[in-house]
């Protein structure tokens, strides 16, 4: 398989948050943001590998700002790895605000998907070519990512996380 560069599964959506979509603060609700990202997500898997695409888990998401209704929210959402059947998804949420217009970051979630044939059984993706640096170590990041979450699982022996060894020795 022909590998593809990240820019190639890049998906970003932007959305007003509406009072429907808050909580009794007039927030976002963090479930509803969680729905967008994981379909800004499922778009970039699909986009990388061609194929019907499963959220498989979601690693690690912060809510580090809450967001108001009204507020516009773009998800940006990037392959930052492929491994044999499955990836992992880098998303960035940006938040714009009402009156200046001026754009921060408002969350970042990591999700791994996998990619599927029309009988539900996992298949193969095309590898990834990371090409700038924050891809790069996005990249490499995410083995150290796939090792640790398959021996918190127990499903890889710590003996066998080289990635993970090597940030101790």
């Amino acid at each position: 398989m022909q590998a593809k560069r990240p820019s190639e599964s890049r998906t970003v959506m932007t959305d007003m948050v509406l009072p429907s979509e808050t909580n009794p603060i007039n927030n976002l609700f963090g479930g509803e943001l969680l729905a967008r990202m994981d379909r800004a997500a499922s778009i970039a898997a699909r986009r990388h590998s061609r194929r019907i695409t499963v959220t498989a888990s979601v690693n690690h998401v912060a809510f580090n700002e809450s967001v108001p209704v009204g507020s516009v929210l773009t998800v940006e959402a990037v392959v930052s790895r492929a491994f044999r059947t499955s990836m992992e998804v880098y998303i960035d949420v940006w938040m714009e605000d009402r009156f200046s217009g001026e754009r921060s970051k408002a969350n970042e979630a990591i999700y791994t998907f996998v990619a599927v044939d029309e009988n539900g059984r996992p298949t193969e993706v095309p590898p990834l070519e990371p090409e700038n640096e924050q891809e790069k170590q996005r990249y490499v990041g995410a083995l150290r990512r796939k090792q640790l979450s398959l021996v918190l699982a127990g499903k890889m022996n710590p003996q066998e996380a080289t990635e993970l060894k090597a940030l101790f020795t």
